[in-house]
């Protein structure tokens, strides 16, 4: 929209090239190819993309570019930060600890070394189950979090973990009560360690509706409290590049908590446009070395995937924890931004729906299924403890 050339390279995700805005759209082996960062070179010198913009659209791709960060900067202009600063989002292990050591608040969470140390460990359920770093593509990663309800279950949970992502991948962690209403985001564009644009959102629905993999709706809102921690842990590390970093209010010690830092861009980007601050467009202005002066996002834009929400908020209204009248009203009170849809840009939405449908139906019956597997077990369990030793054989 601001006549600025945009290519599209995936191994995955295809939706986006269907954008008008899109001007050409390629693949590739993708980042975890073991020629990823010589294969972007030769494709700049191929198409003489010299000093275009590169923008991260995924976690691998951080991994990829952070890594090979004076390479790839000969060629291109980049928007993720160098790997000793960058390993500190990638890894969550080293997230937690490095934002302890600012004094930040984080949920607890524990590193288990083998199944043995998950069977010893003491502590209160529910629980969840998140890989430390994305590495690759699998279930356990792209659900971001697998929540666990009992002792058997979290054993169970665990062993498919270090099936796709091996003992020194998992991560299990205290699930802090309440759903989107409790989570917020700091986003923003930063350059040397000063912010040259900032956004707080409220994720007010997201999917699953416990720690949603993906939010479904999100409002820009006033939180200073949000603000100022974010910097604090961004200016520390001198931050340059795009960021979105995650908290959740835990009103049990009334403290809000980070859960995850993300230096790329994310589903819901654009809703920092509806706000008046266009972050890719200002991350494009500051990587190209262009002067920019600080904006900050105004409260009340909305940012929404129709389909997902509809999907979260018929789970809330059947659990009570929200009525129709206040979802109807939360789509009414202003303009909304949609995830794949625009009017002047509607096909990626139209490819969109059909493709979405299938994936909400598949993971509703696993879920499902998984959870009348885990009733069944408990159920045996209770059936064998009461049954005489003789019989138990």
């Amino acid at each position: 929209r601001r006549n600025i050339p945009v290519w599209f390279v995936t191994h995955d995700h295809p939706i986006a090239k269907y954008s008008r805005y899109v001007e050409r759209s390629f693949t590739w082996p993708g980042p975890s190819h073991e020629d990823a960062s010589r294969w972007l070179v030769r494709f700049a010198a191929k198409h003489r993309l010299d000093n275009w913009v590169l923008f991260a659209g995924g976690d691998e791709e951080v991994r990829l570019i952070a890594q090979h960060h004076s390479l790839l900067g000969k060629t291109y202009r980049l928007t993720t930060p160098q790997w000793h600063i960058a390993r500190f989002a990638c890894d969550k292990r080293l997230t937690y600890e490095y934002a302890a050591a600012l004094g930040l608040d984080c949920p607890w969470t524990r590193y288990p070394r083998d199944r043995d140390d998950v069977a010893a460990l003491d502590w209160r359920f529910p629980v969840i189950l998140k890989p430390r770093v994305h590495v690759e593509r699998n279930a356990f990663t792209i659900a971001k979090a697998w929540r666990v309800d009992d002792r058997a279950a979290l054993l169970a949970r665990y062993d498919e973990a270090v099936a796709l992502v091996g003992h020194d991948g998992i991560a299990i962690q205290e699930l802090i009560p309440g759903g989107g209403e409790a989570q917020f985001s700091y986003a923003g564009i930063w350059s040397e360690g000063n912010p040259a644009a900032s956004l707080v959102a409220r994720r007010t629905r997201q999917y699953p509706v416990d720690f949603g993999a993906s939010s479904t709706f999100v409002e820009t809102i006033e939180h200073r409290t949000i603000e100022e921690v974010a910097s604090r842990l961004l200016t520390s590390l001198r931050f340059s590049g795009m960021v979105e970093a995650e908290f959740k209010f835990d009103a049990r010690d009334r403290r809000y908590k980070l859960l995850d830092v993300n230096p790329r861009t994310w589903t819901w980007i654009a809703l920092g446009g509806g706000a008046g601050v266009d972050l890719p467009w200002i991350q494009w202005r500051v990587a190209c070395g262009e002067s920019v002066t600080m904006s900050r996002a105004r409260a009340g834009a909305k940012w929404a995937h129709s389909v997902r929400d509809l999907v979260a908020a018929a789970q809330l209204v059947t659990s009570r924890k929200l009525s129709a009248r206040e979802y109807w009203r939360s789509r009414q009170r202003s303009s909304t931004t949609f995830a794949a849809f625009a009017a002047d840009d509607p096909l990626p939405g139209i490819i969109d729906l059909p493709l979405l449908i299938p994936r909400l139906l598949r993971r509703h019956w696993r879920n499902r299924t998984r959870s009348n597997l885990r009733w069944m077990q408990r159920r045996l369990q209770a059936l064998l403890f009461h049954l005489p030793e003789e019989r138990t054989g």
